[in-house]
């Protein structure tokens, strides 16, 4: 796999004293823990006024704010334009004009901040944790973590023996149906998982594109070296700053931005750490614009226990920006049937029926057909209105700030999400079987 390196250390050494030269020193625990008082202001700065900041993140921020009195002070975007459109439009929505900051240096050097929400590009995210955890602040960071090895252990490596609450965006952990099903799997109703599929399919031409704001932005109005973290030096290209997703290595695309939320459940269903091992196909076959990520994908991975081979299932995920049908679906199947996280049902779809059970001597397997709901006592399912995986994550987000408590997606979620999509990465660009070494910690291209 080809992707861009940099030594740990130098990462790590480089956040401690401040990407850019400006130091970032940690806060005092006393001193931060004058915030957790129930009438003490939580002051949060946001990095990066993105369009997922703008169309999900604020408004779950808006709606469960002044619950646990959290306020949005200072915006910190390193385009002028974004910067100017993050405060007007975080004034409408929470009543209160945030600060503006030219980058995340001048905003934690001010020290009006005491925790931030980074919904920077794809692979900016972990860098920017890791900048925020030097800078002693909590710290609520969109997904994927990382699409590094780098990044993943430089940002789980900052957070050991520190006492920040981080919250990774992976947000059915914090959805109602999605805590049910995880409910519903660990009683043993189920069976054991025998395989998954998982699907996310549209079909839009204009999806990630930005022809009108490429075609209107300047170098002079952004600042293209500090947007380029810890990535080697090219010369400007505005369609890599607003077209990430389509290029490597800024984004992986398809799996960066949609894998990493599917594949999670898998791990927190299961309590598996990753895949054992991955292999990938795909390609760009029909939107030919430039972009280097592929517009269709199938993924298939191993997964079960690590040290133990006769166990296990697979998961098939496939992908593509081509042809809508389909949708997005979660399905897990047993040999008892099926449970959907599109309808969330489970059905005995696909199970052992009795005359296939009989020829061979055996017992019918086939579960009852019900509502998750009805599975799982009712009171789990709370409505959190539009939106409600992101507002009921962003909640969770703050309640856990406030009592200093691990969030639904901890740092580990986020570790262990960025660990499969690096061999996920790996799978593609190489062509071939992707293991992982524990010990190493880090792929391994068969």
């Amino acid at each position: 796999m080809s992707e861009p390196k940099m030594p740990r250390r130098e990462f790590l050494k480089d956040a401690a004293a401040g990407v850019g030269g400006v130091a970032l020193s940690a806060l005092p625990a006393a001193s931060y823990a004058r915030i957790l008082g129930a009438n003490r202001r939580v002051r949060v700065g946001v990095v990066g006024f993105s369009d997922r900041f703008r169309q999900a993140l604020l408004p779950a921020f808006a709606a469960v704010a002044k619950e646990h009195n959290f306020e949005i002070v200072a915006v910190s975007d390193i385009w002028n334009r974004r910067r100017d459109e993050g405060v007007a439009q975080i004034e409408t929505a929470t009543g209160a004009r945030p600060q503006p900051f030219r980058n995340n240096e001048e905003m934690y050097d001010a020290r009006v901040t005491d925790a931030v929400m980074i919904s920077t590009p794809d692979f900016l995210h972990g860098y920017h944790g890791v900048e925020a955890i030097q800078a002693g602040q909590d710290a609520y960071i969109e997904k994927p973590l990382a699409h590094t090895m780098e990044n993943a252990l430089a940002i789980r490596d900052a957070l050991k023996g520190s006492d920040r609450i981080v919250q990774i965006g992976t947000q059915r952990r914090s959805a109602a149906n999605y805590q049910m099903a995880n409910e519903y799997l660990r009683s043993g109703k189920f069976g054991d998982i025998v395989m998954a599929e998982m699907t996310w399919n549209v079909n839009q031409p204009g999806r990630w594109r930005r022809p009108e704001l490429v075609a209107s932005i300047k170098e002079e109005d952004t600042d293209w070296k500090r947007f380029l973290g810890n990535l080697p030096y090219e010369p400007w290209d505005p369609r890599k700053y607003l077209e990430y997703r389509l290029f490597w290595p800024y984004s992986s695309g398809i799996p960066d931005q949609w894998m990493v939320h599917q594949l999670d459940t898998v791990h927190w269903f299961t309590d598996l750490p990753r895949p054992r091992s991955v292999v990938a196909n795909g390609g760009v076959y029909l939107w030919k614009d430039g972009r280097m990520n592929w517009d269709t994908a199938t993924i298939v991975f191993d997964y079960g226990p690590l040290d133990d081979p006769s166990r296990g299932f697979q998961v098939v995920y496939a992908s593509r920006m081509t042809n809508s049908a389909g949708g997005t679906k979660e399905l897990y199947y047993s040999n008892g049937g099926m449970l959907n996280l599109d309808t969330n049902e489970i059905t005995p779809t696909g199970g052992l029926t009795e005359a296939a059970a009989a020829a061979m001597g055996m017992q019918a397997h086939q579960l009852p057909a019900m509502k998750l709901s009805d599975a799982v006592p009712p009171e789990t399912a709370a409505n959190t209105g539009a939106d409600s995986s992101t507002t009921a994550h962003v909640r969770n987000w703050m309640e856990c700030v406030r009592k200093r408590k691990q969030p639904n997606a901890g740092i580990e979620a986020g570790y262990n999400h960025s660990v499969a999509l690096c061999m996920t990465i790996a799978a593609m660009h190489s062509g071939k079987k992707v293991t992982f070494d524990d010990g190493r910690q880090d792929v391994v291209i068969e």
